[in-house]
């Protein structure tokens, strides 16, 4: 019987490519996006689709229990939804802050609690979370989005050895900048801060041109990053974490740099500006 896996946020991107990437690989592959319109080419290549909110905990209970009903297991989580909220810390509101924390945190923690009992009670399973560089290494202009995802870090540090004695594995994804529609939609959300005109060179940045996907040279394929969550879901005795490409391997080693000489560089690189 194949294995089968929940990929969250599947509607464009990483989410997408590893979807397809599963399918590729004969997985029953459960794809679900807030709008399931946007996945109904998924459906076409023979995944099964459905509508899922990450913040809506009865849509999650609705799909988990449909692929219990259906397939009697749940081999894998893909937590992948996620979104960016840039912008320096002083101007993002607290209720963007909330709302950041509810999809890029919140979320991935109600996907993870719906799953593991029937995990647990099957003795298997793995669950990968899709974290970011920014997850490790906090760069002026990102602290909520770096907050949420250090957040997330943390959660999934302490859940793999929560759950390793029932025979479930909990494994990190950590991307740097990929080529996708994320600076587009970090944009958007840049755009409804109420500037307080503190930070105009850190605005200019993010004005002259994408740096955390998108157009950016040192972006990976989103199936670059697909490619590694196949192989941290099926690999035996996972890594905790996963980097994908040169840009997070150098920004994971970057962030073992004192913090004095890191703040530095950032104060620098600020004067250049």
């Amino acid at each position: 019987m194949a294995k089968t896996v929940l990929i969250t946020g599947a509607s464009s991107g990483i989410g997408r490519a590893t979807a397809r990437t599963f399918l590729h690989d004969d997985w029953t592959v459960y794809a679900t996006a807030r709008d399931p319109a946007d996945i109904a080419d998924l459906a076409d290549r023979g995944a099964e689709t459905a509508a899922l909110d990450v913040t809506d905990g009865t849509q999650i209970r609705a799909v988990v229990d449909r692929m219990d009903e259906e397939q009697g297991r749940i081999d894998c989580l893909v937590n992948n939804a996620g979104y960016g909220q840039f912008g320096p810390v002083e101007d993002v509101p607290t209720d963007l802050l909330h709302r950041q924390m509810d999809v890029n945190l919140y979320g991935p923690h109600r996907l993870i609690r719906a799953v593991l009992p029937h995990m647990r009670e099957r003795g298997e399973g793995r669950i990968v979370n899709v974290s970011s560089v920014a997850g490790r290494f906090a760069t002026p202009g990102m602290g909520v989005y770096s907050a949420s995802k250090f957040a997330l870090e943390g959660l999934t540090d302490a859940l793999r050895n929560e759950v390793e004695s029932h025979g479930i594995e909990a494994v990190l994804v950590e991307p740097g900048p990929v080529e996708t529609d994320f600076a587009d939609r970090a944009d958007d959300e840049l755009a409804v801060l109420e500037r307080s005109g503190a930070y105009e060179k850190l605005y200019k940045l993010y004005d002259d041109g994408a740096t955390f996907g998108g157009s950016s040279p040192v972006a990976v394929h989103p199936m670059d990053v697909a490619d590694v969550v196949l192989e941290a879901a099926v690999v035996p005795d996972p890594e905790a974490r996963y980097p994908v490409g040169a840009f997070a391997d150098l920004s994971l080693k970057a962030r073992y740099l004192p913090d004095r000489v890191r703040d530095t560089v950032f104060a620098l690189f600020e004067r250049l500006l």
